[in-house]
C-alpha cells in the first residue's frame, strides 16, 4: 500500500470503522436471505433492511418505501433515465433535458435513449461559474419534456447548482425531475425538496461500501414515478431492481446515512477548515480555481496551476498525495474533461486542471514539501 495521504475523496471514501463492523456483523453472524420469510434468520434480515431503508430515506426527508436500493449511483441513473424511456414513448413526451457538465453516468444513458428511441436529448449549457442559470433550463421547457436531470453539485468542481431555484422553474411542469446527488447525499441539504422526484446516491460516496446504492423515487400524491425496471426476475425492490438484496452493503450503507445525518454540522465544519489549509498552502503558486468558489462544496477543490500539466504534477507528488484530474470514471481516458470544456475554460487550463478532495478527517500532509516539488517542477 502507497504512503502517500489520499485526497481523492469524490472518487470514493474509505468505509468508516463503524460501518465496518456492521457490514462484517451481516456478512459473518446475521447472514439470512431478506427474502426468506419463513424463520428468524431472514426474518431478521429483512428487520434489518428496512431499517436500512429508513435511515437512507431520512437523508432527503423521503419515505421508506420511496427508496430503490441499487448497485450505485450510476445504476440508480440508468433506472431513472431510462426507466422513463418507455413512459415518453407512450404518452408522447419525448424531450429530455439535462445538465451538459452531468456525470457520464447521466450522459452516457441519455446518448443510449437517444440512439435506440424517437426521444430529443437536450443539454444545458453552463457558464464559467460551473453553475447552470435556472433560466437557461426553463428556456428549453416545453410541453412535451418528461424529464429534467440536474446533478447536486459536481463530481469535478464540487459546484453546487442552485436546487432551489430549478425548483421554482420548474413548478407544476408535468416533466419529473431527476438529481444526481452521489457527491451530496448526506453532505448537503435541499434534497428535502418534494418538487425533487428522483434522486441517485451511492454508499461509497459517504463513508459506506462499494457496490449498493439507491433511487429515490418519491410520489407525486399516490403516483409512483412510472419507471420500467430494467432487469427483470424476482420482483425484488417492488419489482423495479430483481435480485437478492445485499444485507451486508443495504445494512452498512443504511449506517453510513444514518451516522452523515447525525454528524453533518461536524463533518462540514472540520472540511472547511481544512479548505483553509489547503488554499493557503497552494496560494503561492498562483493557482487558478475552476468553478464559482462561493458555490463549492467545502471538501473538493478544482485547480490549475499555470505552466504545470495536470499528468507532470500528478507524477511529481505520486508518493505524497494521491490525487486525480477528474472523474474516476473517465480519468483512464486521459481525453480533456467535458466538465471544464463545457464551462468554456481553455484548453491549457483544462490540461493542467487538479482535482483535491478530503474527508473531515485531519489530513496530516506535509504541504511544504507538497508546495515545494510543485514550485521547482515550475522553473
Amino acid at each position: 500500500m502507497t504512503t502517500a495521504a489520499y485526497l481523492d475523496f469524490c472518487a470514493t471514501t474509505p468505509v468508516d470503522p463503524r460501518v465496518a463492523a456492521v457490514v462484517r456483523r451481516y456478512m459473518e453472524d446475521e447472514f439470512g436471505n431478506a427474502g426468506s420469510r419463513t424463520h428468524e434468520y431472514g426474518l431478521a434480515a429483512s428487520r434489518a433492511v428496512e431499517a436500512a431503508r429508513a435511515h437512507v430515506a431520512a437523508v432527503c426527508e423521503a419515505k421508506p418505501e420511496e427508496i430503490i436500493f441499487t448497485s450505485g449511483a450510476t445504476e440508480a441513473n440508468n433506472l431513472a433515465l431510462v426507466g422513463l424511456a418507455p413512459h415518453a414513448r407512450d404518452s408522447g413526451r419525448r424531450h429530455m433535458l439535462a445538465l451538459a457538465i452531468e456525470h457520464k453516468a447521466v450522459l452516457d444513458p441519455l446518448d443510449s435513449i437517444a440512439k435506440s428511441n424517437d426521444i430529443d436529448i437536450e443539454l444545458v449549457p453552463v457558464g464559467q461559474r460551473g453553475w447552470v442559470d435556472p433560466e437557461e433550463i426553463e428556456k428549453r421547457l416545453r410541453p412535451d419534456t418528461v424529464v429534467v436531470s440536474t446533478m447536486h453539485a459536481n463530481n469535478e468542481t464540487g459546484v453546487i447548482q442552485p436546487l432551489e431555484e430549478i425548483a421554482v422553474v420548474l413548478g407544476d411542469h408535468v416533466a419529473y425531475w431527476h438529481v444526481d446527488a452521489a457527491q451530496t447525499y448526506g453532505k448537503l441539504d435541499g434534497l428535502g425538496n418534494s418538487r425533487i422526484d428522483l434522486i441517485s446516491m451511492s454508499g461509497h460516496k459517504l463513508y459506506g461500501p462499494m457496490g449498493v446504492g439507491a433511487l429515490v423515487a418519491r410520489r407525486r400524491g399516490y403516483q409512483r414515478p412510472p419507471l420500467s425496471p430494467l432487469m427483470f426476475g424476482g420482483g425484488q425492490e417492488r419489482g423495479l431492481r430483481p435480485g437478492t438484496v445485499p444485507v451486508p452493503l443495504v445494512v452498512g450503507m443504511g449506517e453510513a446515512c444514518r451516522l452523515a445525518t447525525n454528524e453533518k454540522a461536524s463533518r462540514a465544519a472540520a472540511c472547511q477548515i481544512q479548505r483553509t489549509q489547503v488554499t493557503d498552502a497552494l496560494s503561492q503558486l498562483c493557482p487558478q480555481y475552476n468553478g464559482d468558489q462561493n458555490k463549492t462544496l467545502q471538501h473538493v477543490l478544482n485547480v490549475s496551476i499555470p505552466g504545470l500539466d495536470a499528468e507532470a504534477a500528478m507524477m511529481i507528488l505520486r508518493d505524497l498525495v494521491a490525487i486525480s484530474n477528474g472523474s474516476a470514471c473517465t480519468s483512464s481516458s486521459y481525453e480533456p474533461s467535458h466538465v471544464l470544456a463545457a464551462m468554456g475554460l481553455g484548453s491549457e487550463r483544462t490540461q493542467g486542471a487538479l482535482r483535491i478532495s478530503w474527508s473531515h478527517e485531519p489530513m496530516g500532509i506535509d504541504w511544504a514539501s507538497v508546495t515545494q516539488r510543485l514550485s521547482d517542477a515550475l522553473r
